[in-house]
């Protein structure tokens, strides 16, 4: 197992997976995951970025198989950006192409907004701009378990076409988060607003979406996402999931890809 330190001496578990080809240097590809995931949600993408890309996959603070957190700990943006740009300095050395899915992207905008010089690009996978009303759901947690949770909120989230057994596995997943981790979490994600930083955001993006009308892109982020990112390019995947990179994980890397090789020097790409 591979972790990075921090200053605050916690740690942040990562993973590593580059298939490029021996001789040439490839750009690196940083992922961040969303609320109650850690590195195994991106595990389908792996295949299709890593034979161009060195994949830099690791568990937010509190999350997976990095240090735990206390339930009076507090996130902030410039903490995790913090983690996100020692993730950047130490593994990858270089400015990096961000992925972040759900609230993961919203970690993803305020890197590129207070650490420019470290982010290529930024794809932004059903990455809601309205904060979630968090009061219910830790209801839930407190008295069923993060795991019921999971399993009660799992259907729209992945959608009519995963099969049960992919239910099973993200349940497992995501409801190994410790409940003091959501308390955390959900107190940050809830009184953030990141639209007001969106105009900072000066490097090219992708935005992904399901054609779902259910947590995809609302009317309102949509608006707001022209508005403020108006070179920003949006895929549609059709699906009706809402969680695009976990409901469509292949079709999700394909168009990344895609997006991506347009901003890679074609030097580091495989002609495969």
């Amino acid at each position: 197992m591979a972790y990075l330190n921090l200053p605050s001496r916690q740690r942040l578990y990562y993973q590593i997976d580059d298939y490029t080809d021996a001789w040439k240097k490839p750009e690196a590809v940083v992922m961040i995951h969303g609320f109650t995931e850690n590195t195994d949600a991106y595990r389908a993408w792996v295949p299709h970025l890593a034979r161009n890309y060195r994949v830099i996959r690791f568990d937010q603070l509190g999350f997976g198989q990095s240090s735990a957190v206390a339930d009076d700990f507090t996130f902030t943006n410039e903490m995790l950006v913090d983690n996100v740009a020692r993730v950047i300095d130490e593994l990858a050395g270089a400015p990096v192409h961000v992925v972040g899915a759900k609230s993961g992207g919203l970690v993803a905008i305020e890197l590129a907004a207070m650490r420019p010089e470290l982010v290529k690009t930024i794809t932004l996978a059903s990455t809601p701009l309205d904060p979630p009303q968090p009061n219910v759901w830790i209801k839930h947690m407190e008295e069923h378990g993060v795991r019921s949770w999971a399993r009660e909120t799992m259907p729209p989230r992945l959608g009519s076409r995963m099969p049960p057994a992919g239910i099973d596995w993200w349940v497992d997943m995501m409801g190994a988060t410790a409940l003091e981790t959501a308390h955390v979490y959900l107190r940050w994600v809830s009184s953030i607003d990141v639209a007001k930083d969106l105009h900072k955001v000066k490097c090219p993006a992708l935005m992904l979406t399901t054609s779902t009308p259910r947590r995809a892109y609302s009317k309102s982020d949509g608006e707001v996402y022209r508005e403020k990112l108006p070179h920003a390019e949006i895929a549609v995947i059709d699906i009706d999931g809402y969680h695009v990179s976990g409901s469509a994980p292949d079709a999700s890397a394909r168009a990344t890809l895609e997006f991506l090789r347009k901003y890679t020097a074609v030097a580091a790409l495989s002609d495969a």
